[in-house]
Parts: structure tokens; C-alpha cells; sequence
């Protein structure tokens, strides 16, 4: 055992021969003392301690194979450097460690897109027959009315003149301005003067003045005078006393009669009258006929009916306006308006078109004369979700070359009249239909796509027009507008429908070589 220090802590042996040799000692020379025993073995100490020794043991275990797996660990992290260690007992700061740059995480590989499906090949080539001398300048689209997509483009996107197409958009403001059951009225009040009535026009071209005309449904000048005649005798003030004077109101509309760039020999073969507010079985020598004589003042020869009516012939006639809350003596409604517009496409009438652009931009109250069509007519045809600023608006029935609106654009009305959108359901159950109704009944004869070319014509002596509805013979709804412009004669009528039928047979595959 070691000895003990004055202070009781124990000393080692070399300790204990250091201090006796500075001492002077007499202990015994180190060669005459017994070599001092070995330190115990590690198998001694075992004996001798043996609990302490295998939690030393155990303890040792562990921090190998903890050792084993930090250094496993750190082959495999190695991306992540472990902390530099603390150097205890300097007065040295610690070695800061370095930031690692973190490794950036690769994008996760892109996925590939679904494979789109095939494309549809169309080979069924029409560009022979759009090149027919016979179109003169020609001007076409076709669209697919499912899709929207464009098949078919010839300067789709120019604007020229329509014709009597422009009748279809006249329609489709009436429509959506005026609405399918709105009616015309014509009124007769008291004038200001002893035997005076005043005739106030509403703008109805279609008043026959018979018990009826080539207009469905058209109110009566007979009906009204009947009206008159009774609350003129009712009243005590007028009651037997004659009718000696009519004052003729055509207000509603102003400006030119006859648009500037028309050529007058519409009005004189027949095929339109002026535009006026107040008319009789707009303005036909003979009531019953299509075509007939048209007059020089249509609103004379309504004064005149009236006249006739009431049985007052010798009655003065002048046009005038009535006193602001002058006494009703009658009043008749047109047909509706659903009911003019089958008439204005089937017969194509241009005075009856004319009546409906002008009464929208009076509904709109942009004016009531040709100039405030430019503003009326695109305002409306706007609440159909169309691009309208393109248009050029001079009248409502296409008799102007001034006129401009692409094939495009009647592409895409025609697809909001497929769909019926709003009240366009009008319009598609009022179209001609090849070879079978309206302007065109006598044409497309044995065609296979009679029947199922619904569309209006037009005609002026600049150009033959034709945009609607095809239902292809595939199934494909497709729309359409082919123009035939400039030197053109009857004969383009027959490319354009020789043209519209190939269309027909094409369908969806319709290609644009």
C-alpha cells in the first residue's frame, strides 16, 4: 500500500526514496533492499475489482461500437461536417465552423406530357371552285359552329359590302333592342283645328291599307278608322261634324328618305320604297306583290288610305306634328316583331329592314336618321359578345356598297344564331332554306345539300352574296359567308352555290389548301 504524506495524502514509492535521499537518511543502500514487487496485472486488478472492471469493460464495449457507427455515420453523412471539438484549459477562442454550402436538391425529373392525340387530317380541298371566274373578287369563310374554329379563309377578315346579308344583322339588333314581341303603333289624335285629325306614324311600313297585304298579320287602316269615326261621334264637341282635314306625322324618323349611294332604280322596279315613318303596304302600288310600283311620297299616299278609311276623300292632306297630349281618337299595333322578321328574310324586303334598323337606334336613342345606324346597329349587335368595331353601318338592308362586314364576322353571328342564343332562334327558323323556301327555293335544285343549306342571299349590281348554316353531310354544323364582288353577273350565283354544295359534301374535313 503507498505510504502516507505529513498531510495524509498518500505517496508513491519513488516518492518515498526521492525524499530519503534528500533527506541523508540511514535506510539501507538501494542494492541491499528487495526489488519492490510489479505493479499488480491487469488480471489482478480484475480479481481485485472485478464489478468495476466489467462496468469498464461494458462501458468500453459501447464506446467502440459507438465509435464504429459515428464513423459508419460519418462515411455516409459526410455532407453534413461535424462540429470542430473545444480545446478545454486555453485561453484561445474555439474555431468557429465553417458554414457548408448546402448541396441543391435536383428538380424532380418532369413528367411527360400526355401524348396528344392525332390530328385531324383534312384533304378535302374546295380552292378550284373559290377561284371560278364566275365570283369576280372573291371574299369567303367557313367555320366549324362547334369549335369556332376557321376551316375555310379567303380575306375572311376584309370588310365589304353585304348585299341583302346585311339584313341579318339588322334582324339580330331588332332582336336583342327591341325584343320579339314589341309591335308598332300608328295613332290617330285630334288635331288643333275644327275638323282635323292628325295621323301619327310609329314607323309600321306594314299598315295595309286594305283589310290586309303581302305582310303577315299587319294591322289595318280600316281598323283604325273605325276607332276614329267612333270617338269622333262620341265626343260632343265633334260629334256630326265631317272630317275636312289630315295632318300626316312622320317625325319619327328624320333626314334623307333615300339614302345618298342607293341607285333609284330600286325604288323604280319596284324592290324599295323611301324610308319613311308613315306608310301603307310599304309603299306597293299593289299590296299583294313582292315587287311592285313604289310611289314618290309614301307618306301622301298613307294620308290618302286614311282618307279613303274614315270616308272623307276630299279631306285636306299635309304633313305636320301632332300637339304634345292631344286626345287619342284610335290606335293599331303591327304584327310582332318575330313575325316582320321571317317576312324581311324570306322576301329579303328591304323596306321592312330598313324599318327595323331604324326603330333600334330610336329604341337606343342614338337618332332616327341613316347616320345613327352607324352607332345603333353595332351597339346592339355588341350584347351578343361580338367584336363590332369593325363594322361600316350605312342602312339595314345592304342596298349600299358603302357597307362593310367581313365573312368573318358573319361566321361568328351565324354561330350565335345556330345556337339560338338570346332571342337568334328568330332568325334560324326564318331563313330560306336551299330548294325549298324564300329567295332560295329556286336554287340548289337537285344539289344534295338542299335542305340543308339555311342561309340569306344578296344581291345588288356590284356583288351576290350568301352566309348562313350548313348541316354538312358528316353532321358537322358549319357557318358560312361567301362574297362575290365586282364584275360579277347572274352566273355567280350558280359558283356560289356549286361552291356552298362541295362544302356541304366536305364537312370537317374541309381544308384550307
Amino acid at each position: 500500500m503507498a505510504e502516507m504524506s505529513d498531510s495524509g495524502v498518500p505517496r508513491t514509492r519513488r516518492e518515498i526514496r526521492e525524499a530519503q535521499a534528500r533527506a541523508g537518511t540511514g535506510a539501507a543502500p538501494a542494492t541491499s533492499a528487495p526489488p519492490p514487487p510489479p505493479p499488480p496485472g491487469f488480471w489482478a486488478l480484475v480479481g481485485r475489482h472485478p464489478r468495476i472492471w466489467l462496468a469498464s469493460a461494458a462501458a468500453a464495449v459501447l464506446l467502440v461500437l459507438g465509435g464504429g457507427a459515428f464513423a459508419a455515420g460519418a462515411a455516409i453523412g459526410a455532407a453534413t461536417p461535424a462540429a470542430a471539438p473545444l480545446v478545454v484549459g486555453t485561453s484561445s477562442a474555439p474555431t468557429p465552423t465553417p458554414t457548408a454550402t448546402p448541396t441543391p436538391t435536383p428538380d424532380p425529373r418532369a413528367q411527360p406530357a400526355a401524348a396528344p392525340g392525332p390530328a385531324l387530317l383534312r384533304t378535302c380541298s374546295v380552292a378550284d371552285l373559290a377561284t371560278d371566274g364566275r365570283l369576280g373578287t372573291f371574299l369567303g369563310a367557313v367555320r366549324n359552329a362547334a369549335t369556332g374554329e376557321v376551316l375555310f379563309d379567303r380575306g375572311a377578315t376584309t370588310s365589304a359590302r353585304t348585299a341583302s346579308v346585311m339584313k341579318v344583322l339588322s334582324s339580330s339588333a331588332a332582336l336583342a333592342v327591341l325584343g320579339p314581341d314589341y309591335r308598332v303603333p300608328t295613332t290617330v289624335v285630334k288635331g288643333t283645328q275644327p275638323g282635323q285629325v292628325v295621323l301619327v306614324g310609329g314607323g309600321d311600313i306594314t299598315l295595309a291599307s286594305g283589310s290586309s297585304n303581302i305582310y303577315t298579320g299587319a294591322a289595318s287602316m280600316l281598323d283604325l278608322a273605325a276607332q276614329v269615326n267612333a270617338a269622333w261621334a262620341a265626343d260632343p264637341s265633334t260629334a256630326g261634324t265631317p272630317i275636312t282635314s289630315i295632318v300626316m306625322d312622320a317625325s319619327v324618323f328624320s333626314g334623307d328618305r333615300w339614302q345618298p349611294s342607293w341607285n333609284r332604280k330600286e325604288q323604280v322596279d319596284g324592290y324599295s320604297s323611301e324610308v319613311t315613318g308613315l306608310q301603307v303596304d310599304g309603299d306597293r302600288a299593289d299590296p299583294s306583290a313582292n315587287v311592285s310600283t313604289r310611289s314618290d311620297n309614301a307618306v301622301l299616299r298613307a294620308g290618302q288610305a286614311l282618307a279613303l278609311a274614315l270616308g272623307a276623300p276630299d279631306a285636306d292632306l299635309a304633313e305636320g306634328l301632332a300637339t304634345p297630349g292631344a286626345p287619342q281618337l284610335g290606335q293599331v299595333l303591327s304584327a310582332p316583331v318575330s313575325t316582320m322578321i321571317p317576312d324581311a328574310l324570306q322576301r329579303s324586303d328591304n323596306t321592312e329592314a330598313e324599318m327595323l334598323a331604324r326603330l333600334v337606334a330610336v329604341k337606343l336613342g342614338v337618332g332616327n336618321d341613316f347616320a345613327a345606324l352607324q352607332t345603333a346597329i353595332p351597339q346592339a349587335l355588341a350584347t351578343y359578345g361580338l367584336d363590332t368595331s369593325t363594322l361600316t353601318i350605312v342602312d339595314g338592308s345592304g342596298l349600299s356598297d358603302d357597307n362593310g362586314v367581313s365573312p368573318n364576322f358573319l361566321t361568328q353571328l351565324f354561330v350565335k344564331i345556330n345556337a339560338r342564343e338570346g332571342n337568334l332562334g328568330v332568325i334560324y327558323d326564318g331563313l330560306p332554306v336551299a330548294g325549298q323556301s324564300g329567295t332560295l327555293a329556286g336554287r340548289f335544285g337537285g344539289s344534295p345539300a338542299a335542305g340543308n343549306v339555311i342561309a340569306k342571299t344578296g344581291w345588288i349590281d356590284t356583288g351576290y352574296t350568301l352566309s348562313g348554316i350548313i348541316n354538312a353531310a358528316d353532321g358537322t354544323v358549319l357557318t358560312f359567308a361567301f362574297f362575290a364582288l365586282d364584275d360579277v353577273g347572274d352566273s355567280a350565283k350558280d359558283a356560289i352555290d356549286t361552291l356552298t354544295t362541295a362544302v356541304y359534301a366536305c364537312g370537317n374535313g374541309l381544308s384550307n389548301n
